[in-house]
């Protein structure tokens, strides 16, 4: 049998040894010390030699983790500039102010969590006092990715600052009155302080390193110098368990992203209890992310625990912390000195005696108090290390206490976050720990007082200078005044007026062909951002590397494999395409960079992101809600789309619903055209308004999703129609009569309207051709660009005539006069084309694919659904039937003739 403790052939055994006697001595001296010192001492010897490996550049594997202590000994810390004892008060007030915003506000059952911010006051505190740069320092400023729940703590120092007045902390989480304060960071309600939305949880970290990425970007292709600017996430520990925190740090660390930091309050919960209640989430992280390449620095203990390691001359304390759980220190925060000497020190001789050394006092504050979170000394070190480390991203692993100062009532219990409020009693008591000036005879009627030092106190002084000589308020988000972008040359979108001709066109290249007009444009076209997540060659973009060249802060430092084919696989440092591999999660985040560009920057660029339809809505619908409230711009382009169209795809890559998903957001314009041209208007009308001079009341803080196909189909002219460009942008024009296709009804023949968006129009064509051939009625087919457009506008329409004004919607203003029922198809689920059925006065009646897609040919797919040409006409039939404009049996025997 194997000796299971036998060493093991390694790599290492693969490679020649020019010295083995050398080599026997180094494993001979290994073994003398674990027999003599044992195994522990050994493991101290082989840790510290492989760190100065590390330090000395060696090719060696990294060491995933290091001692459950701080990176940076006390010894090393630097002196923190400024007036602690300032910043002491400054943070005091900001705690006492969101606790107290947060207790008021209970009494209208908004919620609010007070446990969080009290935990991470210092590590907002000390970035805002040193680090943080302002909108008004060089470059763009620093960019904040606040944690959501900390909110109240920054409405705090915000209300100190004097950007904030009472009555708006007394309606936080109350904003429909129009002076509250959201819940959590949402540009979209408080634009002129929140710069990113950080909820949904794990949405803040993604975004910050694509963000990161993205200043590089636009340094690199000469948009503008960004190598001033920092990108700080602030994140929980639990939050990291959310896969999209944790699914781009091998990106930062291969782009070496040095301008990004990652602060991460380990207070060691989550929501309902422990982040990890047997393990230790501050070591699983330090292995996770220097596993990933980057800086890791830990600020765990605070200045009390410098006694206790001075002490340890064995290592049995560091020892100890290393096997005691995380849920084990939370009981530890929470009981007195005789509990912690037995079940910490007590099970280790060593420690034994180091407690009688200790005193119950220093015991205490060590174990309930002390952590390197809560110091302003520890937290400006690492912050300090964080900004001067090249070459790679650093997290800071911050261990802080949850409910710190709030009283034994919050401070490391389970249920802290769900605790809305503080009673008169334990404000007061927070009140005397913090050493405020704040009198009993403050609380009236037992409501807890807001507190300021005063406008022009020492405290508030010191504050404003502060983020003065930091480059102004912060967070803080600024528009600049920008011109409007010159609109391209109408050249680009003409030429799409005119059809395809005898060629067949699918509406996926249309737009692709679009675009490498436009980003030919001189003066705009370097603000196009084209993003794709490793499909550029299903959609034929593949013509775009070598001119447009994909984006590699390396450059290209390989030959191509392709290099002597016209459409090389081309990668340049100011490469313009952003291609992320197989992520549709990263390629958004990529986006909402681009699209915010306008605020962050003061660079309006361009993005367009284009993606399998069923990979996009579907997958990443919560980014595209982060996108609407961070007031993005662009165009999202849903390509293969449509549930019929993706022969032998099957399932999982039928789009039958994204649409669905799109109206659901508010930001999000969803079209579904049908032709070249409708394309083209509807890019032509989104640059306009997103970029040129929108029109009075358009807000421009929107973006586009463009469905295209992946089907080969003629693209007709543009037709000559009054007001065509208006009815593609709102949703609904007449492409066709049954006289103007050139068919002939049969005098006083039975009309119906098919409306069709998408694909679905060319089964509407036909549809329309076997009406009248075979049975005699007339039928007019008009394109539908948007059935949600049209939703929008007729609910705005009622909403006026709630409001005592008359306004009809624009889809019955369309469609008025119009003979005869409506029936509609798209390749979307019937509840697509149905949102605009009850402002439509005719008939109504819809076809749809809906239900799971299959895998087959398109024709055998649109009959399984029942929205082919023939199923149209038989669903037009039985319409008419039902109105007794054609015979019943008309509709029995198309299904027959069909094959229905």
């Amino acid at each position: 049998m194997t000796d299971p403790n036998a060493i093991q052939p390694s790599e290492l055994d693969q490679l020649p040894d020019r010295d083995p006697e050398e080599t026997a001595e180094w494993q001979a001296s290994l073994d003398a010390v674990t027999k003599a010192a044992g195994p522990h001492r050994a493991a101290y010897l082989m840790r510290r030699t492989l760190e100065r490996a590390e330090g000395a550049g060696i090719a060696l594997p990294k060491l995933l983790e290091t001692d459950y202590v701080n990176s940076i000994p006390t010894s090393a810390e630097p002196a923190v500039p400024g007036d602690e004892a300032m910043e002491q008060r400054i943070t005091a007030w900001n705690r006492w102010n969101a606790a107290a915003m947060v207790t008021r506000g209970s009494k209208y059952g908004v919620g609010g969590h007070i446990a969080t911010f009290a935990s991470a006051a210092w590590l907002y505190e000390t970035g805002f006092n040193h680090f943080f740069k302002g909108k008004e320092a060089d470059g763009s400023g620093d960019q904040l990715y606040i944690q959501g729940h900390a909110s109240p703590g920054i409405y705090a120092r915000a209300f100190l600052d004097g950007r904030l007045n009472e009555e708006q902390l007394d309606n936080f989480r109350r904003e429909s009155g129009g002076n509250g304060l959201p819940s959590y960071p949402h540009p979209r309600r408080l634009p002129w302080l929140w710069e990113f939305p950080t909820v949904s949880m794990g949405l803040g970290p993604l975004s910050a390193i694509y963000q990161a990425r993205f200043n590089r970007y636009l340094t690199n292709r000469g948009i503008k110098d960004t190598s001033a600017s920092h990108v700080w996430a602030f994140l929980g520990d639990g939050e990291m368990d959310e896969p999209e925190s944790t699914a781009a740090l091998a990106l930062a660390a291969r782009e070496e992203l040095d301008n990004l930091t990652f602060v991460i309050n380990c207070n060691l919960q989550r929501l309902d209890g422990p982040v990890r209640a047997n393990f230790k989430i501050v070591q699983e992280l330090e292995a996770q992310f220097r596993g990933a390449g980057w800086n890791v620095v830990k600020t765990l203990w605070g200045t009390a625990w410098d006694e206790l390691f001075r002490l340890d001359t064995t290592g049995a304390l560091v020892r100890r912390l290393r096997q005691v759980p995380d849920a084990q220190i939370q009981t530890y925060q929470t009981r007195d000195a005789a509990y912690i000497r037995q079940d910490f020190f007590g099970c280790d001789p060593a420690l034994v005696e180091m407690a009688k050394l200790l005193s119950d006092d220093k015991i205490l504050e060590c174990f309930h108090l002390s952590r390197g979170g809560h110091e302003a000394r520890k937290v400006f070190a690492a912050y300090k290390a964080a900004v001067e480390h090249k070459g790679a991203p650093t997290v800071i692993l911050a261990q802080t206490v949850k409910g710190h100062t709030l009283g034994e009532g919050f401070a490391s219990k389970n249920a802290n976050h769900q605790m809305k409020k503080l009673s008169v009693d334990e404000f007061k008591n927070m009140r005397d720990l913090l050493e405020l000036p704040i009198k009993d005879s403050d609380f009236v009627d037992g409501v807890v007082p807001y507190g300021h030092p005063g406008a022009d106190s020492p405290e508030v002084r010191y504050l404003q200078e502060r983020r003065a000589a930091l480059g102004g308020p912060a967070p803080a988000r600024r528009v600049h005044p920008v011109a409007p972008l010159p609109a391209p040359a109408d050249k680009a979108f003409a030429s799409f007026d005119k059809g395809s001709g005898s060629q067949n066109v699918a509406t996926t290249m249309a737009f692709v062909r679009l675009v490498k007009d436009l980003v030919r444009d001189k003066e705009t076209g370097k603000r196009w951002v084209p993003i794709v997540p490793d499909e550029a060659r299903t959609f034929g973009m593949e013509s775009l590397f070598p001119s447009l060249g994909i984006y590699s802060p390396k450059g290209q430092t390989y030959e191509p494999v392709d290099r002597d084919q016209l459409m090389y696989y081309k990668e340049a440092q100011n490469g313009q395409i952003l291609n992320e591999g197989i992520t549709e999660a990263g390629s958004m985040a990529d986006f909402i960079a681009a699209s915010t560009s306008y605020a962050t920057h003061g660079e309006a660029m361009i993005p367009f992101y284009i993606f399998y339809s069923m990979f996009g809505w579907q997958r990443t619908a919560d980014q595209m809600w982060q996108l609407g409230d961070q007031l993005g711009r662009g165009f999202l382009v849903g390509a293969t789309a449509g549930r019929t169209t993706l022969t032998g795809e099957g399932l999982q890559h039928a789009d039958g619903h994204s649409p669905v998903i799109a109206a659901t957001n508010p930001a999000a314009l969803s079209y579904d055209p049908a032709f070249a041209y409708e394309v083209a208007t509807i890019v032509k009308d989104g640059l306009r308004r997103m970029y040129g001079e929108a029109a009075p009341g358009e807000d421009q803080n929107v973006f586009y999703y463009l469905t295209v196909y992946n089907e080969p189909l003629p693209q007709p002219a543009k037709p000559s129609v009054d007001g065509i460009d208006e009815g593609i942008v709102k949703g609904l024009y007449r492409f066709n009569t049954a006289e103007s296709a050139g068919i002939t009804p049969p005098a006083n023949a039975p009309r119906i309207q098919l409306l069709g968006s998408g694909t679905a129009i060319h089964w509407a064509l036909k549809a329309q051709q076997l009406l009248a051939e075979e049975w005699g009625v007339a039928a007019d087919v008009w394109s539908a660009t948007s059935w949600t457009e049209l939703r929008r506008d007729a609910l705005e329409a009622d909403e006026a005539l709630l409001r005592g004004e008359e306004r009809m919607p624009f889809v019955r203003q369309a469609l008025q006069g119009a003979e005869g029922p409506v029936l509609a198809v798209s390749d979307y689920m019937r509840q697509v084309p149905d949102q605009i059925a009850q402002w439509v006065e005719q008939d109504w009646s819809s076809l749809g694919a809906d239900g799971f897609g299959l895998s087959d040919t398109r024709e055998a797919a649109r009959r399984h659904f029942g929205v082919d040409a023939e199923s149209i006409v038989v669903a037009a039939l039985a319409q008419l039937a039902g109105r007794g404009e054609v015979k019943a049996a008309s509709v029995k025997e198309a299904r027959e003739k069909y094959g229905l």
